[in-house]
């Protein structure tokens, strides 16, 4: 192979003289590692480009995906019984809108109604929580800018009680343009989740051996992952949301049935602030309508939280993921900026199926003494606790 590019150099050698050192450029090597490079380059600008392009098809992907996954246990439960994938598939599914078009009949005219007197309520709530805190603690805050500063502007409420007014044709109506989103997210999901033997045969038929056992790997913590999530979630938020329901009806709290479905959203899917968050807005609802509700909401709100804790969460554990709260909450965060409200949903499952991964792959070494020490106090203080 020829040299080509040579460059000469001096430097002082051991015994105070000077030496030249030649460097030579393989310039057939450097044209290659240069066309690679910009290969890269484009490849890398095409991926950003039609990412950019079709975000909106691929969080649907995503969705539907994460959807399919969340359907995987009850379906394969079905398929062992007999039941042709499809068709397990296709009843999962109706279940889910059937129990999803059952709230809208039973409870979507009176939650929307509150839905749309509680956005027009909120200047007026925020105005009496701002006075009763001026006139408590001596503050002198105004209204006005934690008003501007919430983005609770007349044409923001505007838009938010467009969205809901006129109970549930209203509703319906305005989700008229994301129906072909809604339908094409479900398709996928259906396809997903019924073709999901053959779509992985197919997907590791173009691995090598070493790679299809990674990917087998990754795609049974996905699927376990995300289908416990979601089905946990979803009955802790439906238990939630009905006990607390009942409550404000009982005792007469405003927008009872927004504040409940408030309650058991947030409390499940905002990793842990969410519980705190929850309670706070039909407590603050609650107070400027009859202080003393405010007080019988936090000890309800108490009592619930340690009967999901000790009572209710134990039953369902084989289902929840085991992730750090640190990094859920960073992950909620960053999916929230990426993708808006449904990103901060979905961010928890997909973070636990990476923690998983690089649980699973991630290589561990033998703690040095000093480590082995403070794991071994961590281990006591937790004991005594």
């Amino acid at each position: 192979m020829a040299l080509k590019g040579t460059t000469r150099t001096s430097e002082p050698g051991n015994d105070g003289h000077s030496h030249v050192m030649t460097i030579s450029l393989d310039r057939n090597g450097l044209n290659r590692a240069l066309r690679t490079i910009t290969l890269w380059l484009g490849i890398v600008s095409i991926g950003l480009w039609v990412f950019k392009s079709n975000g909106n098809f691929l969080f649907l992907m995503l969705l539907a995906w994460l959807f399919s996954i969340a359907m995987d246990p009850p379906v394969s439960a079905l398929a062992k019984r007999g039941w042709k994938r499809g068709s397990a598939t296709g009843l999962v599914m109706l279940a889910v809108v059937l129990v999803f078009s059952g709230f809208i009949a039973v409870f979507g005219s009176v939650f929307f109604s509150q839905s749309v007197q509680f956005i027009n309520a909120l200047p007026s709530v925020i105005t009496d929580a701002v006075k009763w805190a001026n006139d408590s603690f001596n503050l002198d805050l105004s209204s006005q800018n934690v008003i501007s500063s919430l983005n609770i502007t007349p044409a923001q409420l505007a838009s938010w009680t467009s969205n809901f007014s006129g109970g549930v044709v209203g509703f319906l109506t305005s989700i008229i343009g994301g129906v072909f989103q809604v339908m094409t997210a479900l398709l996928f999901a259906f396809y997903f989740c019924a073709d999901g033997p053959r779509l992985r045969r197919v997907i590791g038929a173009w691995l090598s051996p070493s790679a299809q056992e990674v990917f087998v790997t990754t795609w049974d913590l996905a699927v376990q992952k995300t289908g416990g999530f979601v089905m946990s979630k979803v009955i802790l938020a439906a238990l939630s949301f009905t006990v607390h329901a009942i409550f404000f009806a009982t005792i007469g709290v405003p927008y009872w049935l927004a504040m409940a479905l408030i309650t058991g959203l947030v409390s499940q899917f905002i990793p842990t602030i969410g519980t705190y968050i929850a309670i706070m807005i039909p407590m603050l609802v609650a107070f400027f309508n009859q202080p003393l509700d405010a007080l019988w909401v936090m000890i309800f709100a108490a009592i619930w939280q340690q009967v999901e804790n000790y009572v209710v969460s134990p039953r369902i554990s084989q289902m929840t993921m085991n992730i750090h709260p640190a990094i859920a909450f960073g992950s909620v965060i960053v999916f929230a900026n990426l993708f808006g409200p449904m990103g901060a949903v979905i961010s928890i499952p997909l973070a636990a199926v990476l923690v998983a991964a690089v649980d699973t792959y991630g290589n561990r070494y033998e703690l040095i003494p000093q480590l082995r020490e403070t794991e071994a106090l961590e281990e006591l203080e937790a004991e005594s606790l």
